[in-house]
């Protein structure tokens, strides 16, 4: 069976914005309906029938089974398109995308988006273990008297919500706290984390005053640019700022360091013969990709160090090595894991601990993450992998021709690189 190229024609989402600032009172459905709606005025999508939309939340009320789906309907996309929802940590955007390409590829589907939201302004607390065995007691009782008895039966303390940490359940480290442990593993320096957070905010400085986002974000809930950049930060402010982990000993910084974020992104694919008949032009195609684990209960210095294997597996599918691209998109959730995960592709000794035959090459750092990376636009779990195809499909668009390298990290030991192409 030949299967069919997968193109990306559209993209679109709202500015992010650092927890509790702009989209204090907005929830997960409303920051995407806002993404997806202006995906559907940019390219034309009213009344569309797709083939699916598919996408996620790392984060969600128990109410958002179908959040996806509940989305879709708010928008003026045909209500007959079908949605579905995936997670996937912080993978979730560029997994979406995998699952809306590969039906694209056979046949199954023509055309659909990819999207991603996370409204961690807006997340749901926890209840104790006491709290939550009261209330499903409570709720089993027939009688008033019975309800009221098992309510009044636990601790004071039980009644207190417990905020999300974003702990790693088999470490009870957050992910600050095994990158740290990364840092010192790996030596990375303070120097290097913090020269990588100054030049993503200075790239994406540069991009907005180019008007290089002027099509691509959709003003949202009175933001009208992410609200995590930083124009005026220099390497003596983010040099000044103290450890935020390792309090003593620490490298990692709120400056190289992502803050919890609000946003969502969408992007539009589609088969070549859709785009056609639709007059949207082929952006970029997506050609390859390829998303592994790895172990780091027992090796806590790699919990973010999965794309390690997911690019070498994805080169050799692929035949290209990876000093072959013209950009390359590694998200940010820590400078120091921007900067392990490339001293290993590019050390023959480091590459071979982690079973590979040798280093994978050397990155150009003048192609890294040209127009800013997530440590200037923050990171919204969910919405990074959106953000990050959309800007690459755009650079190649502009470009005319090339490829494209997109490395992304995840909780639990999981990583998704991807190749797209012009």
């Amino acid at each position: 069976m030949e299967t069919k190229k997968v193109a990306i024609v559209g993209y679109n989402r709202i500015p992010f914005a650092r927890i509790n600032t702009a989209y204090t009172d907005q929830g997960n459905q409303d920051l995407l309906v806002s993404a997806l709606n202006g995906l559907i005025k940019s390219y034309n999508l009213k009344g569309k029938l797709l083939g699916e939309v598919a996408g996620g939340a790392v984060i969600k009320h128990i109410s958002e089974s179908n959040l996806i789906r509940e989305s879709v309907m708010n928008t003026s996309l045909d209500p007959a398109t079908p949605a579905c929802d995936l997670q996937q940590a912080c993978d979730t955007g560029i997994e979406a995308a995998i699952y809306i390409g590969n039906k694209i590829a056979l046949g199954q589907i023509e055309s659909g988006i990819a999207c991603g939201v996370e409204a961690m302004s807006n997340i749901p607390f926890e209840s104790s273990p006491g709290l939550r065995k009261a209330l499903l007691k409570a709720n089993r009782e027939k009688s008033a008297f019975g309800k009221i008895r098992q309510l009044l039966s636990p601790k004071l303390k039980d009644w207190m919500p417990i905020p999300y940490k974003g702990q790693e359940p088999k470490t009870g480290l957050v992910m600050g706290g095994h990158t740290e442990i990364t840092a010192k593993y790996y030596q990375i320096s303070r120097k290097e984390q913090d020269e990588l957070a100054f030049k993503s905010h200075q790239n994406m400085a540069k991009a907005y005053d180019e008007g290089f986002f002027d099509d691509m974000i959709t003003p949202a809930f009175g933001l009208d640019k992410d609200n995590n950049l930083r124009r005026d930060t220099t390497l003596e402010k983010l040099a000044s700022l103290k450890p935020a982990f390792d309090k003593q000993n620490g490298t990692l910084t709120a400056g190289n360091s992502t803050p919890f974020t609000d946003g969502a992104s969408a992007v539009l694919l589609a088969s070549e013969g859709w785009a056609k008949a639709n007059n949207l032009p082929i952006l970029a195609y997506i050609t390859f990709s390829e998303v592994a684990g790895i172990e780091y209960v027992e090796n806590k210095q790699n919990l973010l160090l999965a794309p390690v294997f997911a690019a070498e597996r994805m080169l050799k599918k692929a035949g290209i090595n990876l000093e072959d691209f013209d950009y390359y998109e590694i998200h940010e959730a820590f400078a120091a894991q921007v900067l392990a995960t490339m001293k290993i592709w590019e050390h023959d000794d480091l590459a071979k601990k982690f079973g590979l035959e040798k280093a994978l090459g050397k990155i150009d750092r003048d192609k890294l993450n040209v127009k800013g990376g997530s440590l200037a636009a923050a990171h919204p779990f969910a919405a990074t992998g959106g953000r990050i195809i959309g800007t690459l499909a755009k650079l190649l668009d502009e470009k005319r021709s090339g490829k494209g390298f997109i490395s992304i990290c995840a909780a639990r030991g999981q990583g998704v690189t991807m190749i797209l192409e012009k």
